[in-house]
């Protein structure tokens, strides 16, 4: 075979991608949270100042490092210390701790949307029987996980990619749903600048968070840079091209669903907020269903897929980042020998303990939350005020590749001038961290508090660990 023959054209690289950055759910938030379609214009301005830049700077890195496996800590080793590379390392493994939780719930909402067609057999259970049947769950995913079974690897896949054919149809049905079915009720869009300009206000910016979230990952395509064709060119058309058909899904998707849910009853209430961000997606699909005549039976195939996808994902998050994360000969130098320990099917038993505990705690302390749909929503906000913080370290590693240009000679380079790529990436970096910052703010309490918390904790114990490893190598010394 030809060293051309081997390689992978942009156009593929294009839709590779694409189905692991963009999911259906990131619709529904950015219609819930940015009063429907006003979120087109926040979209265009995410994609355009935040998404593209960083998808071009991860395939600079992927070009420089494309020997290394471990990612953004191989990065930061590479371009920094290995003390900066366990801490990121360790951000990356304690932003799946508030996943995992989501992932819980998300699947047992899932099911019983399956089961009962409905959102109100979930959320007047009683919530803290819900976080109890919650919390059983997770715990009996974290044994799965012990066991060293991997099963669901397969299913991922198959559900991940059925979930982005569902998103896709749902578009393409949604706006043929007028012609088919001219009876039904539509909402009734107003598209003038007026009401497509968002209003910044407080919750505008407190909710920024929500689509660094949606758009953020892209480190996973570092493996393929060097794989393009003419990377230097291949890899920005192919990049540029995903941010074209992420757009364009998330402003026909805001669209689609505009022509479904009235913002205006969206907002009404707490209540109602709570339970769109909780139950939107599947009364999407409820709805397209009864467009077409077809009844349940969309909301269902949704909804199958969705659960088979949570909770095989959940197995596959206890398990992975814990591996990555004390896999890594630059961050064991930093954990304690006990959080080392593998019991006999080669799992790290210690690691996915100290999961239990962190996510088990999270589901517990939901108990008192006052409805099934609040604690998703929770989830939700959570998530996207810890999940970008792994962000930050790409952009490090960026700024320090730059600054360190005469050490390394990338193969792609998003910009020649190092300057120039210093200030895109500290543009990138104050981007996501004042997202992070500003989403930890809620008009809840509650919901602030565990939004403030959660990270201090996870943060606390990653920079614990290092000082309890030293204290074990004086006590062997």
């Amino acid at each position: 075979m030809s060293n051309n023959e081997s390689k992978i054209k942009w156009q593929t690289l294009s839709f590779m991608v694409f189905s692991t950055v963009w999911g259906f759910g990131n619709v529904l938030n950015g219609f819930v949270y940015f009063n429907g379609i006003q979120v087109i214009f926040s979209w265009i301005l995410m994609f355009a100042l935040y998404f593209v830049p960083y998808a071009l700077m991860v395939g600079e890195l992927g070009s420089a490092f494309k020997n290394e496996g471990g990612g953004v800590s191989s990065w930061i080793a590479k371009t920094t210390n290995k003390k900066l590379a366990y801490y990121a390392g360790w951000t990356y493994w304690a932003v799946h701790v508030t996943y995992i939780a989501s992932k819980s719930s998300g699947g047992l909402k899932a099911l019983s949307w399956a089961i009962f067609r409905n959102a109100e057999t979930y959320d007047t259970l009683p919530t803290h029987l819900v976080q109890a049947i919650t919390l059983a769950v997770f715990l009996l995913f974290c044994w799965v996980a012990s066991q060293g079974i991997k099963p669901l690897e397969k299913m991922t896949t198959i559900a991940g990619s059925s979930m982005f054919v569902m998103s896709i149809l749902y578009i393409i049905m949604m706006f043929a749903a007028p012609a088919i079915n001219p009876n039904a009720s539509f909402v009734h869009m107003d598209f003038t600048m007026k009401n497509l300009i968002p209003n910044f206000n407080v919750n505008y910016f407190t909710s920024l968070s929500i689509l660094v979230f949606a758009v953020g990952g892209c480190e996973k395509i570092s493996p393929y840079v060097n794989k393009v064709e003419n990377a230097s060119k291949g890899f920005p058309r192919a990049m540029i091209t995903l941010a074209i058909m992420v757009v364009a899904c998330a402003i026909l998707g805001t669209i689609a669903m505009g022509m479904m849910f009235d913002p205006t009853v969206i907002n009404a209430s707490d209540e109602s907020f709570s339970s769109y961000v909780s139950n939107g997606s599947y009364w999407a699909f409820q709805k397209l269903g009864q467009y077409y005549g077809l009844g349940d039976l969309l909301l269902v195939i949704y909804a199958l897929c969705n659960a088979i996808g949570q909770l095989s994902v959940l197995v596959l998050s206890i398990d992975a980042p814990i591996r990555m994360l004390l896999d890594d000969e630059n961050a064991r130098e930093f954990i304690p020998s006990k959080l080392l320990k593998k019991n006999d099917k080669g799992s790290y038993i210690n690691g996915i303990k100290m999961v239990a505990v962190l996510s088990g705690a999270i589901i517990l302390v939901q108990s008192v939350v006052p409805g099934a749909a609040v604690v998703l929503k929770q989830l939700t906000k959570l998530n996207s005020v810890c999940m970008p913080m792994r962000y930050l370290w790409v952009f490090t590693s960026y700024i320090a590749l730059k600054k360190a240009y005469d050490k390394f000679n990338p193969e792609y380079k998003f910009v020649k001038s190092h300057t120039a790529g210093m200030v895109i990436g500290a543009w990138c970096f104050l981007v996501t961290a004042l997202c992070c910052l500003l989403g930890v703010y809620d008009k809840d309490p509650f919901t602030m508090c565990l939004n403030i918390i959660t990270p201090c904790v996870l943060t606390a114990l990653g920079l614990i660990l290092p000082i309890l490893k030293k204290r074990e190598d004086a006590a062997k010394a």
